[in-house]
C-alpha cells in the first residue's frame, strides 16, 4: 500500500511571535523587584489581569519578559525615591548652613558686645583717671590777693608761705584735687585749717576757715566742698590762705601758683 509522501516544512516547528517580547530583563531584574517589594505589589495584579498579555514569560533563554507598564511603574518609583533622597539631602544641607550662619551670627554678636564692654570699661577708667587727677581752684571766681613769698611782719617766717584768695566770710572752699584728709581742726596761726594728701603724694593746706566740712581720714574729690572761708587765726580779715606742700607740715611749702598751673589749672 502506497503512502503519500509527507514534506516537512522548511522552518521546523512553527511558533507564533509573542507580543510580550518587546522588553526583557534578566534574573537580576526579578531579584531587584523582590528586594524593593515592588514585585509583590505591582506584578501580581498585572499578572492576574491578563494572563495572555501581561504574565512574565520564560523566553527559553532563562530571562523573563517584563511588561512595559510594570517597567514604567518601576522607573517612576525609582525616580520618586531619587527625588525624595535629593530633597532630604538638600534639607539637611540647608539646615546645616542655617545652623552655621546662626552660630556665626551669635559669635559676631558676642564679639561686638565684648568690644563694646571693653570700650566702655576703658572710657570709665579714663574718666576715673581724669577725675582723680583733675585739679580746680579752691574758690570759684576769686583771685590772688597776696602772692607767695611776699615779705612782712605778719608772718613768723618773714615771708608768705602760701597765697591768699579773696573771699568773703562763708564762701565755699573746694578741695583742689582728689585725696584724703590728714588734718582738720585748729591750726594755730592758720585758725581752723584742713590739710589734704593728694594721689600724687603732694599736699595742700586751707587756712582761716569759719567751718570745717570734712574729717580726718575722709576721701575727697576735686571740687568737693570741704569748708567755708572765714577770719580765724592770725588774719586781718576774711580770706582763704592756701598752701601747696611736699609734706603735711609747715615749712615744706612750694609755690602754689606754679603747683596749680602744673595740674592744668588756670590761675
Amino acid at each position: 500500500m502506497a503512502f503519500g509522501s509527507s514534506r516537512a516544512t522548511s522552518g521546523g516547528k512553527h511558533r507564533g511571535s509573542s507580543r510580550l517580547s518587546r522588553k526583557t530583563a534578566g534574573v537580576a531584574g526579578i531579584a531587584a523587584l523582590a528586594a524593593t517589594g515592588v514585585a509583590a505589589t505591582l506584578a501580581a495584579p498585572a499578572f492576574a489581569a491578563d494572563n495572555h498579555h501581561s504574565t512574565p514569560q520564560d523566553s527559553g533563554t532563562g530571562a523573563f519578559v517584563i511588561p512595559d507598564t510594570l517597567a514604567g511603574d518601576l522607573e517612576a518609583q525609582a525616580d520618586a525615591q531619587r527625588n525624595a533622597a535629593d530633597t532630604a539631602a538638600l534639607k539637611v544641607q540647608a539646615e546645616t548652613e542655617a545652623k552655621t550662619k546662626a552660630a556665626e551670627a551669635r559669635r559676631m554678636a558676642e564679639a561686638k558686645a565684648k568690644a563694646e564692654r571693653e570700650a566702655k570699661e576703658r572710657a570709665d577708667r579714663e574718666e576715673e583717671r581724669k577725675r582723680l587727677n583733675a585739679f580746680v581752684l579752691p574758690i570759684t571766681g576769686s583771685y590772688v590777693s597776696t602772692q607767695y613769698g611776699a615779705g612782712g611782719g605778719m608772718w613768723s617766717s618773714g615771708s608768705h608761705t602760701g597765697i591768699d584768695f579773696h573771699a568773703d566770710q562763708g564762701t565755699v572752699v573746694h578741695a583742689v584735687g582728689a585725696g584724703v584728709i590728714v588734718e582738720s581742726g585748729d591750726g594755730g596761726a592758720y585758725g581752723n585749717n584742713i590739710v589734704i594728701k593728694h594721689n600724687d603724694g603732694t599736699y595742700t593746706q586751707y587756712g582761716h576757715l569759719s567751718l570745717l566740712s570734712v574729717s580726718v581720714g575722709e576721701q575727697v574729690t576735686a571740687g568737693q566742698q570741704i569748708g567755708l572761708s572765714g577770719n580765724t587765726g592770725n588774719t586781718s580779715g576774711p580770706h582763704l590762705h592756701f598752701e601747696a606742700r611736699t609734706g603735711p607740715s609747715y615749712g615744706s611749702d612750694i609755690d602754689p601758683v606754679a603747683y596749680l598751673r602744673s595740674k592744668g589749672v588756670s590761675i
